[in-house]
């Protein structure tokens, strides 16, 4: 082997290691923070709260919050939806309310900071998320008015029609019941189960991307670039240019969801302050796939205008959560020589990891035996991502070989449509005929 090589393997090594250790960190928040939203997506009535949505008053944005926090925290899946809401007739900046709620409230979000990167962080996810919220309904109806949401609308809803979506009758039955029989039905936890494992699916490119690249921006990159690309010791200007920039490295990053946690955490080991951090977070919403979906929905204009609301939210959000924390003393002050610790010990993540493996186990068991449970009923999965979706509200279908196929975005629908044959062994929905082509369900 060349020995100038060896240095080379060794590093990569080392990323590895590092990337690893960070998922092995966060394992156990993982599957508990998927299985708390699988059982709340599969529980959780969410009709009450998408009605009422045709403005942008406070009651309209609570309730397009409250939807989001309830929902799958996937950008692509988020913002599938919000132009769903939008379709349907909802206000537009109270459907771009839903798509900031459903990446930055929920709850698998908060469990992971915790774990990876400490209390503050989680705090403040939750904190600027409300603040992005506010910032959102305020300037939204400044921002997004007349001609521009008219055409967006009109664009939106080309593109719907032109998909052939249709929708079946809801089955609300369960979720209608009192929660002491909605808790006793197994067909209630193969759906949560279902859930947990579509969404894990659905997100496992940014999780292993994002755990992958963060060990090597840990081991790699040394503080000095950092402090060429973050201001440092400057005060406030410091705090303005990192939030700032933070968004952008999102922009570049290409991930998004919960997978650019990690991200986060290498970001602050390597120097960007604590806004900086939170801004970046937040922008899994403006990556660079995400910009190119809100494209093909809205047009080049209202997207461009989107990029530059969402930009100045995000890194606004981002310092105001900063002073807040200052003010309370409440920003870490020292920073990890490490993200993660990188070997095995025998510790309590190390027995929580166990115990929640086995969870897991028990989670994929109840999934592969769904529909014997009694699952899976107005349900599919989506056969691109492997997301469960609802075929009431399912942002997109097709009838493919007589039968209809549901997705969970138009991105994954374009995706069947360029290959069908590669993605067509999915099985129908549960419960739902088989259809033939040119029938409405």
């Amino acid at each position: 082997m060349n020995v100038a090589a060896v240095p080379v393997l060794d590093a990569v090594a080392r990323s590895l290691r590092e990337g690893f250790f960070m998922f092995w960190e966060t394992l156990w928040p993982l599957v508990l923070g998927f299985g708390l939203s699988g059982a709340v997506q599969s529980f959780v009535s969410r009709e009450a709260l998408q009605q009422k949505m045709g403005d942008h008053g406070p009651r309209s944005v609570a309730r397009a919050s409250a939807y989001g926090m309830v929902s799958s925290s996937c950008s692509y899946a988020a913002s599938a939806m919000a132009k769903s809401l939008v379709t349907k007739g909802a206000d537009f900046v109270t459907s771009l309310t839903f798509m900031f709620a459903s990446t930055n409230l929920v709850l698998e979000l908060g469990i992971v900071l915790v774990v990876l990167m400490g209390w503050q962080f989680a705090a403040a996810e939750y904190v600027g998320g409300v603040i992005m919220i506010v910032l959102l309904a305020a300037l939204g109806g400044l921002w997004f008015t007349g001609r521009a949401v008219a055409e967006a609308r009109r664009r939106v809803r080309s593109e719907t029609s032109s998909a052939h979506h249709h929708e079946p009758a809801e089955d609300l039955e369960r979720q209608a019941e009192p929660w002491s029989s909605k808790l006793r039905s197994t067909g209630g936890w193969a759906d949560a189960a279902t859930y947990t494992m579509a969404d894990l699916t659905m997100l496992r490119r940014e999780l292993v991307v994002g755990y992958t690249v963060a060990g090597f921006l840990a081991v790699l990159v040394p503080s000095h670039v950092w402090n060429v690309v973050f201001l440092y010791g400057h005060g406030f200007w410091t705090s303005l240019e990192n939030a700032v920039v933070g968004p952008l490295i999102a922009i570049l990053s290409f991930v998004c969801s919960i997978g650019n946690v990690p991200l986060a955490a290498a970001l602050w080991h390597g120097g960007i302050s604590f806004g900086g951090v939170i801004a970046f977070i937040f922008a899994d919403l403006i990556t660079l796939p995400l910009l190119l979906i809100y494209r093909r929905y809205y047009g080049g204009r209202m997207t461009l205008r989107m990029l530059a609301l969402f930009w100045a939210i995000m890194a606004t959000a981002g310092l105001l959560t900063e002073g807040i924390f200052g003010l309370l003393g409440i920003i870490p002050t020292t920073r990890p020589k490490t993200v993660a610790a990188a070997h095995f010990q025998w510790d309590y993540t190390t027995y929580l990891n166990i115990v929640f493996l086995v969870l897991f186990g028990a989670l994929y068991w109840t999934y592969r035996n769904r529909e014997r449970l009694g699952g899976g009923g107005g349900y599919a999965l989506d056969p691109v991502c492997g997301m469960q979706v609802r075929t009431a509200d399912a942002p997109a279908s097709v009838i493919h070989d007589g039968r209809s196929v549901w997705f969970c975005s138009d991105h994954c629908r374009h995706r069947f449509e360029a290959d069908p044959t590669r993605f067509s062994g999915a099985p129908p929905a549960s419960g739902l005929p088989e259809l033939h082509a040119g029938t409405t369900p």
